[in-house]
């Protein structure tokens, strides 16, 4: 059985206790408490707070499903970072104490569930090839199991998130598997599984058994672009994606497309570097010169694709911020410059997952997804729990939200 639940991360624009009033006006079971710097922020929390929001919670017919430990809680900007497998100790000791503080949230109200992602391979990752980030990720889990009471119901859930370590079901069965404890299961965002498992539905089956709770959010095709850095051995498939190669000796960028090949630089590339060019888009078989992009002349500023670029670019590992951010002008120009025939350069939400379904979360009803054949893949194989909605990208327009996914989600549930 599934029960509709909605997560306060997607009211944070509301007084926390008004948030859950709001839930619970709406119709909603249950309800997902999230962490959040300005709202319910656990280094603020006071014990006697959180009574209070118990006493609420007692009074009100909405049930608190479960304590979110917030991926954008440290530094804005930098969502899940640092991560349970930051290579610092002393960044992997503040995500821990962070879920730490989660499972004492979740006792002082009775809630039976925490949940956390794994954090990226990020470019201190890459340039420290001797740390094994699942082992960090492995031990990191095991401290935080160690904060859990035996004669307690709490159960620790990992969510798998496109771009982390942990990206796929496969991966995140792994290792619940790894950990071995009935206290360390899966936290399954549809949204997430849509972009990141080819077979979906099948997918969802198999992580049933494994799954405590649900995020729901609905989403689309988007124009799939991997940002890489370049090497003599990068092979591309335009099949599954376009590319934007990074090269190092020139913080300039490539963009792989058979339709509008460029070449964004600072200076005007030299021979050897437009042979390379060269060399790198007949590799494709691309044969269409490319047009040469003045960098310093892309616009930089705040543009309306502003979420949709944060969400892709937090979700690239493997690079620097700084190469990341510096990519983001050449996405607005893409998103808002036409060809000759009028259409967009890049004329969909821009997506870095393993299908081309854009990781950004839209309102149940408004993107591709078949929620009843999804629910019913994960109750035929087991599943029973809470479905939060989770729609952080729709803060300002709460109301509709909350309104328009119940009224869509509750046909199915």
């Amino acid at each position: 059985m599934i029960k509709l639940s909605y997560s306060t991360f997607g009211l944070t624009n509301l007084d926390f206790i008004r948030a859950i009033e709001a839930v619970d006006e709406a119709g909603y079971p249950g309800i997902e408490l999230s962490f959040h710097r300005d709202q319910f922020n656990p280094f603020d929390i006071t014990d006697e707070y959180l009574d209070a929001v118990k006493k609420r919670l007692d009074s009100l017919e909405v049930t608190a499903a479960c304590v979110s430990t917030a991926s954008h809680f440290f530094t804005p900007q930098r969502p899940h970072e640092p991560s349970l497998m930051s290579p610092d100790l002393a960044g992997r000791k503040r995500r821990i104490d962070l879920v730490r503080r989660g499972i004492r949230v979740a006792r002082r109200l009775g809630v039976p569930l925490v949940t956390f992602g794994s954090g990226f391979i990020r470019d201190e990752h890459v340039s420290n090839p001797s740390v094994n980030p699942r082992e960090l990720l492995v031990d990191s889990i095991h401290q935080c199991l160690k904060e859990l009471r035996d004669d307690e119901d709490i159960t620790l859930l990992i969510e798998p998130e496109p771009g982390m370590y942990i990206e796929t079901l496969e991966q995140g069965i792994s290792l619940v598997n790894e950990i071995g404890s009935p206290r360390f299961q899966l936290h399954l965002d549809l949204n997430h599984n849509y972009c990141s498992e080819q077979n979906y539905l099948e997918a969802l089956g198999k992580a049933a058994p494994h799954a405590k709770f649900l995020h729901v959010s609905d989403s689309r095709e988007g124009y799939n672009l991997k940002l890489v850095k370049w090497a003599e051995d990068l092979r591309m498939d335009l099949n599954f994606a376009k590319y934007l190669i990074y090269f190092p000796e020139t913080a300039e960028y490539l963009l792989v497309d058979p339709d509008h090949p460029m070449y964004f630089h600072d200076e005007m590339p030299d021979a050897k570097q437009k042979k390379r060019i060269e060399s790198i888009l007949g590799s494709v078989d691309i044969s269409k010169p490319p047009a040469f992009v003045d960098y310093n002349s892309l616009y930089a500023g705040a543009s309306p694709f502003d979420s949709e670029i944060f969400v892709y670019l937090i979700s690239v590992p493997g690079l620097s911020y700084d190469i990341l951010e510096r990519a983001r002008p050449i996405i607005i120009y893409l998103r808002s410059t036409k060809d000759v025939n009028g259409k967009l350069l890049m004329d969909k939400m821009v997506a870095n997952t393993l299908t081309g379904i854009v990781h950004f979360h839209e309102i149940p009803g408004e993107g591709t997804m078949d929620f009843a054949a999804s629910f019913k893949a994960l109750t035929d194989n087991g599943f029973s729990g809470y479905a939060s909605v989770e729609l952080y990208h729709h803060v300002a327009s709460w109301e509709k939200a909350l309104a328009d996914s119940y009224r869509h989600l509750s046909q199915f549930v």
